[in-house]
């Protein structure tokens, strides 16, 4: 029997994709590795926000084969995002193939975020027309197409704008007309000249994932699960599945198969690429970002001490400006520098805190009160060459004015270049129990007792003696049942939000690094990715605290 071809899945969601996908990013990386695939392709409902989690565990594949002495595992990361349409627009799933492509698919998320409340995206066929170079993309059929009526909408007009560029998704749900439909799509696909794309588009990595998958659907359908219905998947097979079942499946089109390697081939895009982006300004003509760092530093320590800098503290700044030199960090400060100047200005009490008062750049510039020389701080606490993060100074401004400093940084870096970090909220075992329970069907004061008696936030799992505490008894069915679907639930993404005030700030357009969306409070911006994704990438990020 001839092996399977190479085979990755290139429409996962994860738990992202919110109230609809149920894995988290590492765990779709790590069952398509298991099932020996060469990669997997992140794509979740109109957002990338998943993508960075999914980079990370990628990475640390690489990272345990090099610990156990082995070669690196042939295994590739695509991200991209699958984009659903206002106007009746059957998905279509976007990969960017190069870094300008990248930039084309976060500007057009931003265009239909910006146009929507805080959680929603409205986005026209239109707009993908307008941001369409650089992207491959693979069309959804839409969920009514029968066999018998062979049209796949919008298929002719992508085939037109895209030439060379799409294919058509084809899936096999086991619902009973698989090979019929499989064969309309086909026909449609073949007289436009779009190549067939094998996908089973999972919502979970794994089979025991379906009791999960339900109760979110639930959630989101506001209903139990015994008023569900047809509003659940209709059968378990929304997970990854091997090369070997996807090539019985699609035994009758084998060369759909081998599409999604093809399409994976032609993408020269990694996470990797988007490093180091920070403004240059404010930089006087003349000066790089460095000489002008080391410049004003110099000109300010002399003003300060005009009887000479003390020696202690001119060599700190001479190692920290070798430091920021080699890592490329001069901007971060002037950046920092610039906010806090202008709070000075205005007279907006603001003081630097954290590991950024063991920078004696950081106290010659005002930012920080703490003379690092004084009190023998050590500047390879802030910034350490060897683990090549980004810095992070914290900055606090008198809390009834620090709405004036941040709207200045937007009106100073224009809203494509300025964005608060966002925070993603997440299930906690509180909210847990209580929307498990509730879709179990339980009444709301036996959740209400359930919940009364966890402790802290941030627990991840709910213990028997949690529910013995309540005067219920773990053992029932009915509990045991609730337990295990909290413990798999906690510590899932809930919502996006925004961080407190910490901002990312590109040279570059920033939505054409991350996506960005509007925030609940007026006049706010704020990008999707959070702190740990901005720290794996080792972006910048100034904290303008209260």
């Amino acid at each position: 029997m001839q092996s399977a071809p190479p085979f990755i899945e290139l429409g996962a969601h994860t738990h992202y994709s919110f109230l609809a996908g149920a894995s988290s990013p590492a765990a779709m990386v790590g069952q398509a590795h298991a099932l020996g695939h060469i990669g997997i392709g992140i794509a979740d409902v109109n957002t990338v926000a998943g993508v960075v989690r999914a980079h990370v565990a990628v990475r640390d594949l690489a990272e345990q084969a090099a610990e156990a002495g082995q070669p690196p595992p042939n295994f590739r990361l695509a991200v991209g995002s699958r984009l659903r349409f206002a106007d009746g627009t059957p998905d279509i799933i976007a990969y960017p193939a190069t870094r300008h492509g990248w930039g084309r698919l976060t500007r057009l998320l931003t265009t239909g975020n910006r146009r929507a409340e805080k959680g929603q995206c409205i986005l026209h066929f239109g707009d993908l027309i307008d941001h369409a170079d650089g992207l491959l993309l693979i069309a959804q059929p839409p969920e009514n197409l029968s066999p018998e009526a062979g049209q796949a909408s919008r298929l002719p007009d992508l085939a037109a704008a895209f030439a060379g560029r799409l294919w058509q998704g084809a899936l096999m749900p086991r619902a009973g007309a698989d090979r019929r439909r499989l064969a309309a799509l086909a026909a449609v696909a073949d007289a436009q000249g779009v190549p067939l794309l094998a996908l089973n588009a999972p919502l979970y990595a794994a089979p025991a994932q379906r009791p999960l998958h339900d109760v979110i659907s639930c959630i989101r359908e506001g209903c139990t699960l015994a008023e569900a219905g047809r509003r659940l998947a209709a059968n378990g097979e929304r997970h990854l599945k091997s090369a070997a079942e996807l090539a019985r499946l699609f035994a009758d089109r084998p060369e759909a198969l081998a599409a999604p390697a093809q399409l994976l081939a032609r993408i020269d895009f990694s996470l990797d690429q988007l490093r180091y982006e920070y403004p240059n300004e404010p930089v006087p003509p003349g000066y790089s970002p460095q000489g002008w760092l080391e410049t004003l530093t110099l000109e300010k320590a002399r003003a300060r001490w005009p009887g000479g800098i003390p020696p202690k503290l001119l060599a700190l700044l001479l190692e920290e400006f070798r430091i920021i030199a080699r890592a490329g960090y001069a901007p971060y400060f002037l950046t920092v520098h610039d906010i806090v100047a202008f709070a000075q200005s205005r007279g907006i009490l603001c003081q630097g805190r954290g590991s950024a008062a063991n920078s004696a750049v950081c106290y010659v510039l005002g930012i920080t009160a703490v003379d690092p020389a004084e009190h023998n701080l050590l500047f390879s606490r802030f910034i350490s060459e060897e683990r090549k993060e980004p810095p992070d100074i914290d900055v606090d401004f008198e809390h009834e004015r620090r709405e004036e400093v941040m709207q200045w940084i937007y009106e100073r870096f224009g809203r494509e270049r300025a964005g608060i970090a966002a925070t993603v909220i997440h299930y906690r075992p509180r909210s847990a129990v209580r929307e498990v329970g509730k879709v179990l069907g339980m009444s709301e004061d036996l959740t209400s007792r359930l919940s009364s008696t966890v402790w802290g936030s941030y627990a991840s799992q709910m213990e028997r003696e949690r529910f013995a505490e309540s005067g219920v008894d773990p053992d029932n069915p009915d509990i045991a049942r609730l337990g295990w679907l909290v413990g798999q639930i906690l510590g899932g993404p809930r919502h996006l939000s925004q961080h407190v005030g910490g901002f990312v700030l590109t040279q570059g357009r920033l939505d054409e690094l991350v996506p960005i969306h509007n925030a609940a409070m007026a006049d706010r911006t704020f990008i999707e990715w959070d702190k740990d994704d901005i720290d794996a990438l080792g972006l910048m990020k100034v904290d303008v605290l209260a």
